[in-house]
């Protein structure tokens, strides 16, 4: 892949990781507007609920799982990468200047499930 590839595959696999996390916010949003609705309460809804919830939470962390094993790839491979088009040095001039704020928010998956800062 060219470098501009790598660089627009790394803010497409940015800009998917986000729509599965704003798929959360809008699912806890409609369980709580849901929730908050109701007049009486249903032990069999809440359980139903809560159980599918549970499914969809853990298909849609599988999904962010993927995406974000994809973004550390493509932040290797644009790092590896050495341009040889005709353009080579704007390339690079670019590369130089934008790979520094290519960063993850964690080193590893398991940050993203904990919510970590990165490091400075």
């Amino acid at each position: 892949m060219k470098y501009a590839e790598l660089i627009q595959q790394f803010f497409e696999r940015s800009n998917a990781l986000q729509g599965y996390w704003n798929i959360y916010v809008v699912a806890i949003g409609g369980l709580v507007a849901l929730s908050s609705f109701r007049q009486r309460r249903d032990l069999v809804k809440t359980v139903l609920v809560t159980v599918l919830f549970s499914f969809f939470a853990y298909k849609n962390l599988d999904a962010i799982h993927d995406v974000t094993v994809q973004r550390f790839a493509t932040l290797q491979l644009i790092k590896e990468s050495k341009p040889s088009d005709p353009d080579a040095a704007d390339v690079k001039r670019v590369g130089e200047v934008l790979e520094p704020t290519l960063t993850l928010a964690t080193p590893d998956y398991g940050g993203v499930l904990v919510g970590q800062l990165p490091r400075q």
